[in-house]
């Protein structure tokens, strides 16, 4: 006779890596969640002008994962727009590559025809603004999750 096996622990399980795309505005914040306090280097900030294309490469919070692991993760992911005609920013030292950014929230203005402005809103007073025809835009990790160095949790100000 042999032992009862134990069943699986949801905590003993990790998601794989996420690929979400937000095409509407309830989409949108559920990907802005998982950005929140995404870190990035300004030089990891690019508009491809000629594909109509803005994207970052973030360290981003394993927001969804967080209660199971009980210990903080990151992962590197890709947030990417498309149909962008115009991207403006303020508050960002974009001679300086060194600087670290932090992302807050992801949020659009919508105008007429589902065009609009993206507001992407960073610690510190800083944004970047896209002008969008439509709102399309993707949230994938591109790599393995790693313990965060600090081991802590961002913290914000009330």
């Amino acid at each position: 006779m042999s032992a009862p096996q134990e069943d699986a622990r949801f905590r003993d399980a990790r998601s794989g890596p996420l690929r979400l795309r937000a095409m509407d505005a309830d989409d949108l914040r559920i990907l802005s969640a998982l950005a929140q306090d995404a870190v990035f280097p300004v030089s990891e900030m690019s508009w491809l002008r000629g594909q109509r294309r803005f994207g970052l490469l973030l360290n981003r919070v394993r927001w969804e994962d967080r209660a199971a692991l009980g210990e903080v993760e990151r992962v590197q992911s890709v947030l990417a727009f498309e149909d962008v005609g115009a991207v403006r920013s303020q508050g960002i030292d974009r001679a300086d590559p060194n600087a670290v950014l932090s992302l807050l929230s992801v949020t659009m203005d919508e105008g007429e025809d589902g065009a609009g402005r993206i507001l992407l809103t960073l610690a510190g007073g800083g944004a970047i603004a896209l002008e969008v025809e439509a709102l399309e835009a993707t949230l994938r990790d591109v790599t393995r999750p790693y313990r965060a160095p600090s081991g802590k949790l961002p913290q914000h100000r009330d």
